[in-house]
């Protein structure tokens, strides 16, 4: 073990913020030896934006929810079997876990004993810069290394690999998601083989646990490391057997880089969609398989279409047609994704089209049914066809056309209307 990070003090503006600095002084904090444990310190110290602050404690849960109830702070026991409860502090929500080892485990449940050795609680974690801990007063504890490795964009696993694995097969996908996150070296062989050959018991989680640790791989920055990890292990094509030509997937993360594009918690769906390369079928089960949520459902749709519509968007007039047809947050997905697929056409044909995805304001037609009606146009099918052909025409034409000018030219269409027999 390494040891406590010599002379290591964590320095960081969110300690000090009132709603922590209340919910340590309500578990008792410093005479009680509670620290932020996680993501928490390992972000900070590699000057990263901190999400979550999680809390650890010696402390019995039940002892956790008196003292915080006692200070005027709101409790919910939302994990009480595993020693979590959430406390809120000004309304912000800190999970805070009383110290624990698991004593048996079946790659997805483990049975937990609460103990007071911050070694135990240390030891049980996955990877070496997970395993951290911080005090009130910044002083660090770092037993397994995890400060150099961070530093170093290595994940280790806490001891033998095949071990931690087996304990949680979750932690295979934890790895190739923190890899793409935080890696900055090659993963390790002897890793990759164990992921290889222990990846079966993916197949006893949850989907609902599956799918969040793709997102989040998915969302990272360049995840194309990763991704390529999980092609030579076979981990990518039992999770995605619908995946085309996954090895192109470094070109989707250059297009992105070559636009500065803005990256966004919804990043992964476009990344997916390229990924399978847009098939409708293979979109549907996904959707199916990953039980995604309706808005992700229609957002997978919309890119999936917008994907192959913006592949002939080149000409004014199609690319009019391409940019009202969707919603611009998916125009501009489907345009990467595209772009990504076809390295032969122009890139200045990309880059404008990519361009006009961003400037794009949502244009809204100005004529509806009414319209016809006090025309003399009677309700029916014919109403729609007047008003699709005169949408076709202002979208084509540039969006530019009137609505008074609409109007004469929907009074011409249902003239002719009138007089066919």
């Amino acid at each position: 073990m390494a040891g406590d990070l010599s002379g290591g003090v964590l320095k960081a503006s969110w300690m000090q913020r009132p709603d922590v600095v209340a919910a340590l002084s309500a578990l008792g904090a410093p005479e009680v030896d509670v620290r932020f444990v996680g993501g928490c310190v390992r972000d900070s110290i590699l000057g990263r934006p901190v999400v979550d602050i999680d809390l650890a404690t010696p402390d019995l849960p039940e002892t956790v929810m008196k003292k915080a109830s006692a200070a005027g702070l709101k409790v919910a026991p939302t994990g009480l079997s595993h020693g979590t409860v959430t406390v809120v502090s000004d309304g912000c929500g800190f999970e805070v876990t009383t110290l624990r080892k698991d004593t048996a485990t079946d790659g997805r449940h483990a049975d937990v004993e609460f103990t007071t050795d911050w070694a135990e609680d240390a030891a049980r974690r996955d990877f070496t810069f997970n395993a951290m801990s911080a005090r009130a007063d910044g002083k660090i504890f770092d037993l397994f290394g995890g400060h150099e490795d961070a530093n170093a964009g290595r994940v280790c696993f806490i001891g033998n690999p095949r071990d931690r694995i087996q304990e949680d097969y979750l932690r295979i996908l934890r790895y190739f998601r923190f890899l793409a996150h935080y890696g900055k070296e090659p993963p390790s062989d002897e890793v990759l083989a164990v992921c290889q050959e222990l990846r079966a018991g993916l197949a006893q989680l949850s989907i609902e646990r599956i799918r969040d640790e793709l997102t989040k791989l998915m969302s990272a920055p360049d995840p194309s490391r990763a991704i390529s990890a999980m092609i030579c292990t076979s981990i990518l094509e039992d999770l995605l057997p619908e995946a085309h030509a996954p090895d192109r997937f470094e070109r989707l993360i250059q297009t992105e880089k070559r636009v500065a594009f803005d990256l966004s918690k919804a990043a992964w769906r476009r990344r997916l969609m390229f990924l399978v390369h847009g098939q409708a079928l293979a979109t549907d089960e996904i959707r199916k398989r990953l039980k995604l949520s309706n808005a992700d459902s229609k957002a997978l749709s919309q890119i999936q279409r917008a994907a192959t519509d913006a592949e002939r968007a080149f000409d004014q007039p199609h690319r009019n047609r391409f940019l009202y047809a969707y919603e611009p947050e998916y125009s501009k997905d489907a345009v990467l994704i595209a772009w990504a697929r076809d390295p032969v056409s122009g890139e200045a044909d990309w880059e404008i089209l990519y361009q006009a995805a961003v400037d794009w304001t949502p244009k809204t037609f100005p004529l509806g049914g009414s319209d016809a009606k006090v025309l003399g146009l009677p309700e029916g099918p014919e109403v729609g066809k007047v008003l699709k052909r005169l949408e076709r025409e202002w979208v084509d034409g540039g969006f530019l056309t009137t609505a008074q000018d609409l109007r004469r030219r929907m009074k011409e269409l249902v003239e002719q209307a009138k007089s066919r027999p």
